[in-house]
């Protein structure tokens, strides 16, 4: 995809640069929306508007739509009132809303003051809702049907309404705004006899979300079902929009770029690594990094409180290391898997239990295993290649049992905390890798250094 779209950002330079306009329109209105928007982020930001006003009515609000904030930004400060009314008049609802939310405060008001009254109006009301709802994300324009109407009357209402909807494949049976049913258009193409009436064919077990429900929860939803869209109601279990599929996929992609994100201690951002500065990604990471320097200090402060031990047998300082990498490495295994099972619903805090004993079965395997590799390595390696003297049977029992210990303790916590988080409504990810690495290795060090005192200094 990448090289295709370099061909054609080559195809559409050159065309500009003979300002050969038609046939430039031409070669445009060939392209999906997508790629229109993908091709437009690379081009020189002085073309841009030019092509964008050489692209088709539907296929410029929909390119527009694809576009990066940035760009949209610097197309909105382009346009007249009229070209601008043209493109926010023709984006879906949710797509404008979202708009709106990007945009500088000068920007938005000239927005506003360019979309008809019921599209400013839908677009304040899903403003309204909590960020990361359904409410937030919805499109308010679905096809309604009336439970009385027959096959025919539907139909007719699917051609007169549906041009403007971003869905038609499931419409949507209310009355007075209440959802009683859905019904597909397969079923009403399929049905025989015009004259039946649409409450006959409807489906009445209607799965629907909350305005209030998480958007994380509701994009599960789309994928457990297979639902094209899902309608969403109000508190009074009125119909107010429906959350489509590709809305799903977007919010499955932020979510999963934020997790990957607080897993790598990094404050999440929502610009693409090449739109930001080196001062945009210093400020997202140095709030981490700080507090895990600081957290190491307790790390620091074991150390040095024995000392005694470390002067008594020196060759041991040379384990730290592996110890404390063992450590981190097994609890990120253990907290990236436990966070993925989360995230795709597979355990809740009830499993907590079940998840802990397996998670230690698993640590006695890893960490025998481990320990096992490690004995031979420092007794063969250590001793006898390179000819460490010091390296005794009794201090490789030492390293290897704080390895087998470490890889348990570390394997209970990276599948304890995330779920504790979950639990107290925090986002499991931020328990991930560089967090519990900093608890394992303090743990690791205590966990070392106490089998010294008893096992070799006594």
């Amino acid at each position: 995809m990448a090289a295709h779209n370099v061909t054609v950002k080559k195809t559409i330079t050159a065309l500009l640069d003979a300002k050969k306009y038609q046939t430039l329109k031409d070669v445009l209105a060939t392209m999906n929306p997508a790629d229109v928007a993908a091709v437009f982020e690379e081009l020189d930001e002085e073309c841009m508007p030019l092509l964008f006003r050489l692209l088709p009515k539907e296929t410029a609000a929909e390119a527009f739509a694809e576009l990066q904030p940035e760009s949209q930004e610097l197309l909105i400060r382009g346009f007249s009132d009229t070209e601008l009314r043209e493109v926010v008049n023709e984006l879906y609802v949710d797509d404008a809303a979202d708009l709106v939310e990007e945009m500088p405060a000068n920007v938005v008001k000239r927005i506003l003051a360019q979309a008809h009254p019921e599209m400013r109006q839908e677009i304040n009301r899903i403003l309204q809702y909590p960020e990361n709802s359904a409410g937030s994300i919805m499109n308010t324009e679905y096809v309604s049907l009336r439970p009385r109407m027959t096959i025919a009357e539907a139909i007719t209402r699917i051609r007169r309404t549906g041009v403007d909807k971003e869905t038609i494949y499931t419409c949507y049976v209310t009355e007075a705004r209440r959802l009683l049913g859905t019904v597909s258009v397969k079923d009403l193409l399929l049905t025989e006899d015009d004259s039946t009436p649409v409450s006959e064919i409807m489906d009445e077990n209607v799965i629907s979300v909350s305005t209030l429900t998480d958007q994380e929860a509701v994009a599960k939803m789309l994928s457990k079902y297979n639902f094209i869209a899902l309608p969403v109601v109000d508190t009074d279990a009125r119909m107010v929009g429906i959350v489509t599929f590709d809305d799903a996929m977007d919010v499955i992609e932020e979510e999963t770029n934020e997790d990957i994100d607080l897993m790598a201690g990094i404050t999440p951002s929502e610009k693409p690594y090449l739109r930001s500065n080196a001062w945009e990604l210093f400020k997202h990471r140095i709030p981490w990094l700080m507090l895990l320097m600081v957290s190491a200090t307790f790390t620091g402060m074991i150390i040095t409180g024995f000392e005694s031990a470390l002067a008594a047998q020196v060759v041991l300082t040379a384990f730290i290391p592996m110890l404390m990498d063992t450590g981190g490495n097994s609890g990120s295994q253990s907290s990236v898997t436990i966070i993925r099972a989360l995230s795709l619903g597979e355990v809740e805090f009830v499993d907590l239990p079940q998840v802990i004993w397996k998670e230690i079965q698993t640590a006695v395997l890893c960490g025998v295993s481990l320990a096992s590799l490690c004995f031979v390595k420092i007794l063969i390696v250590d001793r006898l290649l390179l000819g460490n003297s010091a390296i005794t049977v009794l201090i490789a029992f030492v390293v290897c049992f704080t390895m087998a210990v470490t890889v348990l303790i570390a394997k209970v916590i990276g599948c304890t905390l995330p779920m504790c988080a979950k639990r107290l409504g925090f986002d499991p990810a931020v328990m991930a890798s560089p967090f519990i690495t900093t608890i394992v290795d303090a743990l690791s060090l205590l966990v070392y250094f106490g089998a010294t005192s008893v096992l070799l200094l006594h």
